[in-house]
């Protein structure tokens, strides 16, 4: 992974500094809220419904094993608010919602979808000793927050993946330098967010974002990127319009300042909701495209600054250094796997399942990369209490090179695992809590904090989370079902991707109660679920206790329906929306007779 060089280091050490002393002026009255606001934001210091919410950076998912055992800590000694506080909001949460709600909890990480760390109880006054904890393992908050370009985001196997053309991640670094505390770029109309791949199969979503960039190879061999602009979800879903089929690679900074510039001057700034790029790419279309090429050209004429040397590229690309591991031929290393997997398996069918659901292949034919769950009963997805941090850490010293990989669907991945290690691994993944073969199935649901901690939010997503995880325990059921895609948000903001789901399940307001719109035929644009596109609303919104009752009417419909094989997606498509939509509705009157 990626190394930080002395720069780097005294670059984000300064910033932690700088932004103690605004803290202090702050606390003492010197600097008022109003002016500290936005400071703060940019150092990923929110204030949400009961307490502040720190977003950590994860640049493209990497974290390694030291960075890992931080934020354990910061788990542990600061993400705790005062019992008063805990016990107001968990009184203010038993009063909301038709469904009983998991108890609030402390202590603990939150995994997103944009591949950052998030903490809810950190009181404010304590902000700057976390921030010089991150910095001195070369963490930070920097623009998680705030109308600029947040974290760019990656393929969780990037640099690993057998289907990968070309390693995105030194491009990605390059990027974050750039885009990192821009000058022209601070105060953006609305939030950006950059997306970047070079594999076949899109495990980042690209075209779901701002800019979604695929880095690849021509007819000739040269490297480029085909680049995607206007994507996003909120109230609004728009799939991102390829703008360059292959852009010269060198050229990917020069580009991208055209891109964002012609967002900075044109993006609307007097209404919220329309402020983002995709709907100036909407309403504009092919005028904004030209514009863009024309600004492209006007920076190269003159002169071109951001053009990338060879050079660069080189100093960069080195700094990601490569475990130290064996090698040996494809066959050698097949053979001996398929010894080794063939002896477990029979001797437990659930390893056999874990390795068919958790593990992946990987360049090196004698390694694989594995995914440790974080969605299991009795904990919200993607959260990570301090122990289970540090747990992460010990199996990625000893089975990862030290490194692990936030993925885009809130688990975690070690990418350097040894094949022989593999029975080891699973053994201690199953002690430790991590080896659930739930990997793409209905179980393995993104979900955002929603109402139990988000201001913004709606209704609260994860007690609809737990209620699905409940009902869907049996591993038999899940591998019948096949890959589905739940994703849960508690607004229209959509940070839980619910337009992407398979299954999407968005949290709504109706009269200061929690209803939820269920939509169907999503996908992020992976290859199981085809191109990216928003799913369809089923119809009116279903009352908290009535949502996994329509869950399993949608199923049930696909269990009956389908073919030898067929997905859910491909039946959905085959049968037609009109009969899921049915079963759901009627599974909402049925709840309300029962009810009544």
């Amino acid at each position: 992974m990626y190394q930080y060089t002395e720069f780097d280091r005294e670059f984000v050490q300064a910033r932690a500094a700088q932004y103690r002393d605004q803290l202090t002026r702050n606390l003492a009255g010197t600097l008022g809220d109003d002016e500290f606001r936005p400071l703060r934001l940019q150092n990923g210091w929110y204030i949400q419904r009961y307490a502040p919410m720190l977003r950590v950076a994860v640049p493209y998912g990497e974290l390694n094993s030291a960075q890992l055992r931080v934020l354990a800590t910061i788990a542990r000694d600061y993400d705790a608010p005062s019992p008063e506080l805990l016990a107001q909001a968990q009184a203010t949460q038993d009063k909301i919602g038709h469904i009983p709600a998991p108890r609030l909890t402390t202590h603990y990480a939150h995994f997103t979808t944009r591949q950052n760390v998030q903490f809810n109880w950190i009181p404010l006054e304590k902000s700057a000793d976390v921030m010089e904890l991150l910095a001195s393992v070369n963490l930070h908050g920097i623009q998680t927050s705030g109308n600029c370009i947040r974290n760019i985001t990656s393929d969780e196997r990037a640099g690993i993946a057998v289907d990968e053309a070309v390693d995105p991640r030194p491009y990605a670094e390059v990027l974050r330098q750039w885009s990192t505390l821009h000058p022209e770029f601070a105060y953006l109309p609305r939030k950006f967010k950059i997306a970047i791949t070079g594999a076949v199969e899109d495990r980042a979503a690209i075209a779901w974002h701002d800019i979604g960039l695929r880095v690849l190879r021509n007819a000739q061999g040269e490297v480029g990127f085909q680049v995607f602009v206007g994507g996003g979800m909120g109230r609004t879903p728009v799939i991102g319009t390829e703008i360059r089929a292959f852009l010269p690679w060198d050229q990917i900074i020069n580009y991208l300042e055209a891109v964002v510039r012609v967002y900075n001057g044109w993006g609307r700034r007097d209404n919220i909701y329309k402020a983002r790029i995709k709907i100036l790419v909407k309403a504009e279309g092919q005028r904004y495209f030209d514009e863009v090429e024309a600004e492209y050209q006007r920076i190269l004429a003159n002169g071109a600054h951001h053009t990338i040397p060879q050079a660069e590229l080189d100093r960069v690309s080195a700094c990601f250094v490569a475990p130290v591991l064996t090698q040996c031929s494809a066959s050698d290393a097949e053979a001996r796997i398929a010894r080794i997997l063939k002896a477990a398996a029979e001797d437990d069918v659930e390893f056999g399942r874990w390795i068919e659901r958790n593990v992946a292949a990987h360049k090196n034919p004698d390694m694989r990369a594995v995914t440790l769950s974080f969605k299991r009963l009795g904990q919200a997805p993607g959260d990570a209490t301090a122990d289970q941090l540090k747990l992460a850490a010990d199996l990625a010293d000893k089975y990862s090179a030290g490194e692990v990989r936030v993925t885009h669907d809130q688990n975690l991945l070690l990418p350097w695992v040894g094949c022989d290690q593999l029975p080891e691994l699973w053994r201690e993944a199953r002690k430790a809590g991590f080896a659930r073969p739930n990997i793409h199935l209905l179980s393995d649901m993104i979900a955002c904090p929603g109402g139990d901690y988000c201001a913004l939010a709606n209704a609260r997503s994860l007690p609809i989370a737990a209620a699905i995880t409940a009902r869907y325990q049996d591993l038999d059921e899940l591998f019948d079902l096949g890959e589905i895609d739940l994703h849960i948000s508690g607004c229209i903001n959509s940070c839980g991707h619910h337009h992407s789901g398979h299954i999407g399940i968005l949290g709504v307001d109706k009269d200061g109660q929690e209803w939820y719109q269920v939509t169907l035929g999503g996908s992020d644009g992976s290859t199981l679920s085809g191109a990216a596109k928003a799913g369809k609303v089923v119809g009116p919104s279903f009352a908290a206790d009535e949502v996994v009752d329509v869950i399993e009417a949608v199923l049930e419909v696909y269990k009956d329906q389908r073919t030898a094989g067929e997905t859910f997606t491909d039946a959905l498509q085959r049968v037609g929306f009109d009969a899921f939509k049915h079963a759901a509705n009627a599974a909402r009157h049925a709840t309300a007779r029962a009810t009544a």
